[in-house]
């Protein structure tokens, strides 16, 4: 696993940290949820981290051998529930949430009410970090759509902030 500090930028947050471990892994995917939403510039706070991943076979492979190197393990679910983490797994599931040594992961091959990978990519956006890694997010409006869709509590401050964000936009670009 990769250094968990950027050089003269200080610590690397759990997200970039997540992201290093993808890339070392060549795993395709694209940031979701509340990481995108402060990428965008939330100010809004969240404990876990949303990908969504490509789901080829290839893909499979790099993202087993990623979360494994996260020493990742589902997440609600008793310990003695017999779980192999290899690719022939996440292709029979679809998203799954893991509890990882960084921080807990959701894993979204399917995004209600986007799409695939495919879809989610369509308007994706990307965005620096602190180790000058460029990493995709959502789209502003997909993410939107997303948090309108789901509804949950915690989604209506999220999406008073996307909206206001978006009208920052409209405002600041010809």
């Amino acid at each position: 696993m990769e250094t968990n500090t950027a050089p003269g930028n200080g610590p690397l947050s759990e997200l970039e940290q997540v992201a290093a471990v993808m890339a070392s892994h060549a795993v395709e995917f694209i940031v979701i949820g509340g990481q995108a939403e402060t990428l965008m510039g939330s100010p809004r706070v969240t404990y876990d981290v949303d990908l969504c991943y490509l789901r080829t076979p290839e893909n499979l492979v790099r993202l087993a051998a990623a979360l494994k190197a996260l020493g990742a393990r589902l997440r609600n679910v008793p310990a003695d529930v017999p779980f192999i983490l290899d690719a022939r797994t996440l292709d029979m599931g679809c998203n799954f949430t893991f509890h990882t040594s960084i921080v807990d992961l959701d894993i979204l091959g399917y995004v209600e009410p986007i799409g695939d990978y495919h879809d989610v990519e369509r308007s994706s956006e990307t965005y620096p970090t602190v180790d000058g890694r460029l990493v995709r997010t959502i789209g502003l409006e997909d993410l939107i759509r997303v948090k309108t869709t789901i509804k949950r509590f915690k989604d209506s401050e999220s999406l008073f902030q996307l909206l206001a964000i978006k009208r920052v936009r409209s405002e600041t670009q010809p």
